[in-house]
């Protein structure tokens, strides 16, 4: 058996209702199993993470994507995390028996769909059509409030769709990764400065570690800073490391760390660095664990 995931990002966590209804059209035909379902509101933005058969996976996407775009409207979106559309990043992760190159049609396949429907689609990663397309940070740069003046330059234009901005629904963003670990650390302040101090000394970009990204948000109703991660390759880059890292960074502005979360399914083999480090059983392994 085949198993592909899929984390759909979309730019709307605060309107639940409306979440309902893109889960809705997803779950239409009960062809995958929905695994996680995060909507923040001060990011106000949701992930669909789910599996399945990468056939039934392509067709639910469809399904959710379009209601997605039917529903949103970009003109009126404000939250604090990054995005340029309405369906804002859809990675496709290869999960059992798929293939990159597998993978990487189905992507393109949700692509051509896409744009039929009016969106302007950049491929990324695995599937990216050049070099600088490779990395999410630098084809959002700028976000949705750039959009219009970036697709105005050649280099940006769209792989799929109308190579004009689109108001309501923004751009989208589609390939295949490496399964990256969403990891969010809350900080017991409300110093946004504080929080981009720590973002420089953990993000790749700016001289951290090399699989980290990261950001400093606002989180207005815990009245907090949140140090937003990806790990894009959590072998070379383990998740107690970067927690460590941020928690001596902060503790040279006087701040503690309230807590932490996992957005979304982590790979169990992430995991494995977090026991041997804080279980210090560093003999530990991965075949010990049974379910």
């Amino acid at each position: 058996m085949k198993s592909l995931l899929a984390e759909v990002n979309i730019s709307e966590g605060r309107d639940l209702d409306l979440v309902e209804k893109v889960k809705a059209a997803l779950l239409e035909k009960e062809d995958v199993r929905v695994i996680d379902l995060d909507s923040d509101k001060d990011h106000n933005r949701t992930v669909f993470t789910y599996i399945g058969e990468p056939e039934a996976i392509l067709e639910s996407t469809k399904r959710l994507a379009a209601k997605a775009v039917e529903l949103i409207d970009m003109t009126k979106h404000e939250g604090s995390h990054p995005r340029m559309g309405a369906v804002d990043v859809v990675p496709f992760i290869p999960v059992k028996n798929v293939t990159n190159e597998e993978a990487v049609e189905i992507a393109k396949d949700f692509g051509k769909f896409l744009g039929k429907l009016g969106v302007p689609v950049y491929y990324y990663e695995d599937a990216a059509t050049r070099p600088e397309r490779k990395n999410l940070v630098k084809i959002r740069k700028g976000q949705y409030e750039a959009l219009e003046e970036k697709m105005k330059k050649e280099e940006w234009e769209p792989d799929e769709g109308p190579h004009a901005f689109v108001p309501k629904s923004g751009a989208t963003v589609t390939g295949v990764r490496f399964p990256l670990v969403a990891f969010n650390v809350n900080l017991r302040t409300d110093d946004i400065e504080i929080g981009k101090k720590i973002v420089k000394a953990i993000r790749g970009a700016k001289g951290g570690y090399k699989n980290v990204r990261s950001i400093a948000l606002r989180l207005e109703e815990k009245n907090m800073i949140q140090v937003s991660m990806n790990l894009v390759n959590y072998e070379e880059t383990p998740i107690p490391r970067v927690l460590e890292t941020i928690r001596s960074e902060a503790r040279r502005y006087g701040v503690i760390i309230a807590g932490a979360e996992l957005i979304g399914p982590v790979p169990l083999m992430a995991l494995e660095e977090v026991l041997k480090h804080y279980l210090q059983v560093h003999d530990f392994s991965m075949e010990q664990i049974y379910y």
